[in-house]
This record gives C-alpha cells, structure tokens and sequence, in this order.
C-alpha cells in the first residue's frame, strides 16, 4: 500500500468538509463574476445548438464570445476582491463546456460527421485534452514560481485553443468549399489533434497577464486605437480577422518557446552566480591553517581576503 495514500484520503476529505464561502451572509459582490462565467456558459451550450442546426455563423460568434466573458470575469473578480473556491470550480466547469465541448460539436457537425468513427474519435480526444488541460491548470495555481514566467502558459489554454481549433470553418465560411473534400478533410482531423496536443503539451505560450500591470504613458492611446480597430473589424469582417488572429499567434508560439527558454537560461545562470558567491563568501570567512598562517606573510592573507570578498554578489 503506498504511504501517501492515507494522506491523500484525509487532505481530500479535509477540502470536502471546508465550505465554498467564509461567511454566513455573501457579499453582493462576490456573485458578480459568478453572472459573467454563467452568461458565458449560456453562451457555449447555445452554440452547440446552433452547431447542431447547421447555423454555424451562430454558433462561432456564441464561441467568441463565450471566449470575451472568460477573459474579463477573472478581472472582475480581482478587482473586486470576489475570488472563492466556488467561482474557481464553476469557471473550470464552463470553460470545458465552452473551449471543449462546443468546438468539439461544432467541428464534428461541421465536416468532421463526414469522416464517421475517425470523425468522432479526433473531436473526443480534443475535448478530453481540454479537460485534461484544466485539471493541470488547476493543480499549478498554488505552485511558487519565478514572477516572469506568469507571463506565459503551460501548452496551449483552452481559449485559445478552442479559437483556433475552428480554423477551418473560418476558411470555409470564406468560401473555400473545398476545405470539405475528402482529403482535405483528413487534413483537418490531423490539425485537431494537432490542437488537442498543444493542450496538454509543455510548450510555453505567452499570455500577457503582466501586461495588464504597467502601461507606458506613450503607450495608452496605441492600445485604445488598435483595441478599436481590432473590435471594428472583428464586427465588419470576422471570419477574415478571426483567421488573421489564428495564424497569427500560431506563428507566435515558437517565439514564445524560445523566449522562455531564454528567460529560463538566464535565470539559472543567475542562481548559479548567486550559489557560487554565496560558497565564495562561505570559504572567505573560515580561518586558513596554521602552517599557511606562519608561512604566509600578514599583507598576502589579507589580499586574499580582499579578493574573495569581491565575488560576492551586491
């Protein structure tokens, strides 16, 4: 029998028996981001119907725009100082719904239904890899990490995933019908799971939550214009920007690696060069031995000593 089971057993009890709110009476506030994540799971289970009746205009814009209330209720939640273990589960629940399940059906339906059992099989393993993807997201959070690797996520997350999964319908709706021919078709499952691998992969991707912290004063009407601009012709041309969007942080995922690894890289030449001056400082302070003492004249032994006290770090 393993012997972290039995506390396992007690921690998961433990966590059961704690209750989801603190107090007795819950502040007003703290459902608002509760009505945000709702509305966006509204969202998602209308686009699966709308997948189901062919209105694939439809169930793409439910989709965004569950993807608009994920992105602001967590914000909202912050700023208000609402964050609970109740909003935590309910936000992981509609995000499987809207970034796995909905993409999933509306693909199938789409073309994916063409290829039968290998249709079917392809969009189950992308849902699974969005739930799969989110019970890993939820273990990390407590994780103590380096502040700069906040900025990044670990694979692919759901939101985006589920944005780029439907490539395909973006370039059908375009008026490429030829996207739905057999091969092409074949060429699509391979992207899926292409998708559903990014996922549960341990590729890093930029997220920006740091952003959101400091913006340069130069900076502030840049961002109001070009957030607009991008609003304006998601409304005038959306399969055109959506696809623009899509490739675009596709392209954007290898840069995002090797900037990682980057950061990574200097991160651990810095701990090294920590490490080394702290066994610098630490050999610095201890006292030589006598024969040295008697043998070294007093000037040597103390520019020795000046020496290795410059290898500290400031």
């Amino acid at each position: 029998m393993d012997m972290d089971e039995p506390l396992l057993e007690t921690e998961t009890r433990r966590r059961r028996r704690r209750s989801l709110f603190r107090h007795r009476r819950v502040p007003v506030r703290m459902l608002v981001p509760n009505f945000f994540t709702l509305l966006g799971l509204c969202a998602g289970l209308t686009s699966i119907r709308m997948g189901i009746e062919g209105r694939y205009d439809l169930a793409l814009a439910a989709i965004v725009f569950a993807g608009c209330l994920d992105g602001i209720d967590g914000r909202i939640a912050r700023l208000l100082k609402a964050s609970s273990r109740f909003g935590a589960e309910l936000d992981s629940l509609a995000d499987f719904v809207n970034f796995g399940v909905a993409p999933a059906f509306l693909i199938f339906n789409w073309g994916l239904g063409d290829l039968k059992s290998a249709g079917w099989i392809c969009v189950m393993i992308f849902a699974l890899a969005s739930a799969l993807r989110l019970a890993r997201f939820n273990t990390a959070i407590d994780e103590e990490k380096p502040k700069w690797q906040s900025n990044y996520f670990i694979g692919m997350p759901t939101p985006a995933a589920a944005i780029a999964v439907l490539l395909p319908v973006y370039i059908s709706q375009l008026g490429f019908d030829e996207i739905k021919a057999h091969w092409a078709l074949t060429i699509v499952l391979v992207y899926t799971l292409f998708i559903a691998f990014m996922m549960v992969s341990t590729i890093p991707t930029y997220s920006g939550k740091l952003l959101g912290e400091r913006v340069g004063r130069e900076w502030v009407l840049p961002i109001f214009v070009i957030a607009v601009a991008v609003v304006a012709m998601l409304f005038t041309y959306p399969y055109q920007t959506l696809t623009a969007i899509t490739v675009a942080y596709l392209a954007f995922i290898p840069l995002s690696w090797r900037n990682f690894h980057d950061k990574a890289e200097k991160g651990d030449e810095a701990d090294a060069m920590i490490a080394s001056g702290s066994s610098a400082a630490v050999s610095g302070g201890t006292s030589p031995p006598a024969e040295s003492a008697v043998e070294e004249p007093p000037k040597t032994t103390g520019r020795i000593f000046t020496l290795r006290s410059t290898d500290q770090p400031k």
